[in-house]
């Protein structure tokens, strides 16, 4: 057993005990009400899972393990000559509930790196597809196909105590999260770059790596994959993408099924794929406007003209939060360091400063400040990035990190196949007759 896996295995047994008492002390404890409106409205703000990994606070936007992102800025280890904490940390903080030491994120790294080969069949999976498949399929494609890697699968198979399912999911999970962003690479290299693919460097850390195999190889850019990569990993378990995963493998589907779960639901519209819809609402806006920069007034005038034809502004408004996102904040400190004169950047500092006021006018909005999407595309097209289809597939990569440590730890404290209930309306009517 390596090192980082005999670490966390020394984990269990304190965490397994803590679980167990407090259920068997509090356990018919009340912790919420749930209204009808909640049963109607897609269970907002409904209390009903455990996120280990993460939680979201309404003021202080996401914080993981208890650490707000400007501290996880602070805090975490940086690439030798960087600034950026390094994703490989976070994912330490989020598994081990402990802030990582330089050498904890180097030997983490190394793991991945010493799993980051992908079989052959995965790339001939990929290849199979149409070139005009959009990349999210194909990304889902190619995690199915390494699914026949799954550890957990072929030792459950095998026949293995419940005590150990953590062990083979810990393996899969590690494996997947080195694979991925060699898969993404491979299909964004594929579609939108003739196939010319890049091969990994083992030397550079995960997310240079990816930068590395899409193409982009200025240190500027390794520095935003690695702030990019740390803040898009997690939003603890309500959210779509993670409570599928979560879902999915609560019936004990290994990593890949789970996680192919996850990215089908990070692909719609109204989740993982608001970024995109942010850069397509941007350049409409700049196209109709026939200029590259546009007044407050004609951005305003922009903005109302959507929301009166029944529309969103993408990029705005949040289900939990109740002031700007603190990832917006850490990609604008990194806009205004590195490109503060870039056209499009001022633009989107000129929507931040107009929607808001435009969206609390209408009265029905609580949360009228930009999320992490109004900003993530603007700084990868800066870069030449921009092929705004792709930019899911980064999310995606990212997004493991949080998924597949609370799967870990799903499977480490043996919680059990989720089956709330329902009821019918006719039923809730005769309730409150």
């Amino acid at each position: 057993m390596d090192r980082l896996k005999e670490h966390f295995a020394s984990k269990i047994p304190g965490a397994v005990a803590e679980v167990k008492q407090f259920i068997a002390e509090k356990g018919d404890e009340v912790v919420g009400q749930i209204t009808v409106a909640q049963l109607y409205q897609g269970m907002r703000g409904m209390l009903a899972l455990i996120c280990e990994t993460s939680k979201l606070d309404a003021e202080e936007g996401i914080r993981f393990r208890g650490y707000s992102i400007p501290e996880l800025q602070e805090k975490l280890p940086k690439y030798p000559g960087g600034e950026e904490p390094l994703p490989e940390g976070l994912f330490y903080l989020m598994l081990m509930d402990e802030m990582p030491t330089d050498d904890d994120v180097r030997r983490m790294s190394n793991s991945w790196a010493r799993r980051a080969i992908v079989p052959q069949h995965v790339f001939k999976a990929i290849d199979a597809l149409p070139i005009t498949a959009h990349p999210m399929t194909q990304f889902v494609v190619a995690i199915m196909a390494l699914r026949t890697e799954t550890e957990f699968g072929k030792a459950y198979k095998a026949g293995i105590p419940k005590s150990d399912y953590w062990s083979y999911t810990y393996d899969d999970s590690m494996n997947l999260i080195a694979r991925l962003p060699r898969v993404a690479a491979y299909i964004y290299r594929r579609t939108y770059c003739g196939g010319e693919h890049i091969e990994p460097d083992p030397k550079l850390d995960w997310a240079g790596n990816f930068a590395h195999m899409l193409g982009f190889e200025s240190e500027e850019f390794r520095e935003l994959m690695r702030l990019y990569m740390t803040i898009h990993a997690d939003h603890e378990g309500g959210n779509v993408s993670a409570h599928a995963v979560k879902l999915v493998g609560s019936a004990l589907s290994d990593a890949y099924q789970s996680f192919a779960a996850g990215m089908n639901g990070l692909a719609g519209p109204l989740h993982g794929l608001a970024n995109q819809e942010v850069m397509v609402w941007t350049l409409d806006m700049l196209e109709e406007l026939g200029t590259q920069t546009p007044t407050k007034e004609q951005i305003s005038d922009y903005c109302k003209r959507t929301l009166a034809e029944g529309k969103v502004v993408p990029g705005f408004g949040h289900a939990v939060l109740r002031k700007t996102d603190p990832r917006y904040t850490a990609q604008r400190e990194f806009a205004l360091k590195h490109l503060p004169n870039d056209p499009l950047f001022q633009v989107i500092s000129n929507i931040y400063e107009v929607v808001p006021e435009i969206l609390l006018a209408t009265g029905k909005v609580k949360n009228p400040w930009p999320n992490v999407d109004a900003h993530s595309g603007q700084l990868l097209m800066y870069y030449g990035l921009k092929e705004y289809d792709f930019y899911t597939v980064m999310f995606g990569v990212s997004r493991s990190l949080g998924v597949l440590a609370n799967l870990i730890w799903d499977r480490t404290l043996s919680f059990p196949i989720e089956r709330p209930n329902s009821t019918t309306t006719a039923l809730l009517k005769k309730k409150f007759v």
